[in-house]
């Protein structure tokens, strides 16, 4: 596979990264999204573009999968950067004494070259009464990780956070928001399991503003606007950067289980974790929480949100091809359960709300339904429901699938709900 680099930002990009570190590249050949035919059902992971069944293990691994992710860089999200050259990780304290000493709180700063490029801090929670490395869910949040706890110990999201989250002034971070969150973080109940739990915030990657870009293509253009078009970027690729650094870092922490790192996110952070964990095989199951529209729920879905209408509220989550799906998804050359076959033959939870309409939790089932020949095409059990199971019942084969009473939401249940589908798959 050619180490080419890939985005606008091409020069840049070859400048700072090693060539050998750099994202798959998108082919060249790939046509014109007006050119390509219309196809109504969910296209088959198992075919290539030029039509050619997948006949192996080995041409699915050498073959489609690079494919895809190059379709999907191509067409959809934009191409992921690849891992910068001079990441440092600088430890800002470590206490054994959170939670009434349940737990040991550690905070790090992964700085990713000199300024002004991102820095991202990690909030690592530990569980002290489990002998060896824990299991660990990395998760992205939407207020910085300070709202997750009301320890003061834990920093201030230094970067630029929406009105809407609580404690907020002038679009920053103030003591007020501390511990805001906390109800959606069962951080205590998260250690007696026997999980770690690692956050960062969005914004210290990418700040989720559709007119600005201040974050990693800022600094990958180096500060040249003519190579950063805001409203094309592709903010959900940069977040699942951000996933694959803190990624980076945990396989080194001697705390955390390097083989069982799971990636969570809930709505746009689901959508986001499931597109690192298909481009990082180090990431062993992904929780893409109520996803909805670019993420868990079908391109081609009728219910709920469109590409249409995402492009126009969120245009800068995707790259300027996808825009040119609005009114013909259908011709996209891939849909979303060729984004979970590209986590095969690791474990996905799709987990969503019939209150959630807008995410479409029936799409939602049939991307899983549609992803499972490539599970069972490699030797896995796929999904082991046949139909859309009643509320309250956890599929948990490795696809599988959760759908609750209520609205668009992440909470104390639901967390339940991923460490039983962890437990399920990591045999705990």
């Amino acid at each position: 596979m050619s180490s080419s680099c890939i985005l606008p930002l091409a020069a840049t990009l070859c400048g700072l990264f090693p060539a050998a570190a750099a994202a798959p590249a998108t082919q060249a050949s790939f046509p014109e999204p007006s050119t390509l035919p219309s196809q109504s059902a969910l296209p088959d992971p198992l075919v290539m573009f030029d039509g050619r069944p997948v006949a192996s293990r080995s041409q699915w691994v050498k073959e489609r999968r690079p494919e895809l992710q190059a379709l999907f860089q191509h067409y959809m999200y934009g191409a992921i950067p690849p891992k910068p050259a001079h990441a440092v990780a600088r430890n800002l304290g470590e206490y054994d004494d959170f939670l009434g000493g349940k737990a040991t709180l550690k905070l790090v700063r992964l700085g990713m070259g000199p300024p002004p490029a991102p820095q991202i801090d990690l909030m690592l929670v530990m569980p002290n009464e489990h002998t060896g490395p824990a299991p660990i869910f990395l998760a992205m949040d939407f207020c910085g990780n300070h709202a997750l706890t009301a320890d003061a110990r834990v920093p201030l999201a230094r970067s630029w956070m929406a009105s809407s989250c609580k404690g907020c002034t002038n679009n920053a971070a103030t003591d007020a928001a501390r511990g805001s969150q906390a109800a959606d973080w069962p951080l205590a109940e998260i250690v007696r399991r026997g999980y770690a739990l690692a956050a960062f915030y969005s914004g210290d990657v990418d700040p989720d503003r559709k007119e600005v870009s201040e974050g990693v293509y800022a600094w990958l253009a180096g500060g040249d606007p003519a190579r950063n078009n805001p409203t094309n970027r592709g903010t959900i690729a940069a977040w699942a950067w951000g996933f694959h650094r803190c990624v980076d870092y945990l396989v080194t922490e001697p705390g955390v289980d390097a083989h069982r790192i799971a990636a969570l996110g809930h709505s746009r952070n689901g959508k986001t974790a499931l597109l690192a964990a298909a481009f990082d095989e180090r990431i062993a199951i992904a929780f893409p929480h109520q996803a909805g529209c670019g993420g868990s729920s079908p391109s081609r879905g009728k219910t709920g949100e469109s590409v249409k209408a995402i492009n126009g509220q969120f245009p800068h989550w995707f790259n300027a091809q996808f825009k040119q799906f609005n009114d013909a998804p259908e011709r996209l050359p891939f849909d979303q359960n060729c984004l979970v076959a590209l986590c095969a033959p690791r474990p996905v939870l799709f987990s969503a709300a019939e209150g959630d309409q807008w995410a479409n939790p029936s799409g939602q089932f049939q991307v899983l339904q549609a992803a499972d020949p490539v599970y069972r095409f490699l030797g896995k059990e796929g999904l082991a429901a046949k139909e859309k199971p009643p509320q309250g019942q956890l599929v948990d084969s490795p696809l599988g699938y959760y759908v609750r009473e209520g609205k668009h939401s992440m909470t104390t249940n639901d967390w339940n709900v991923f460490m039983n589908f962890a437990d399920r798959q990591w045999r705990k």
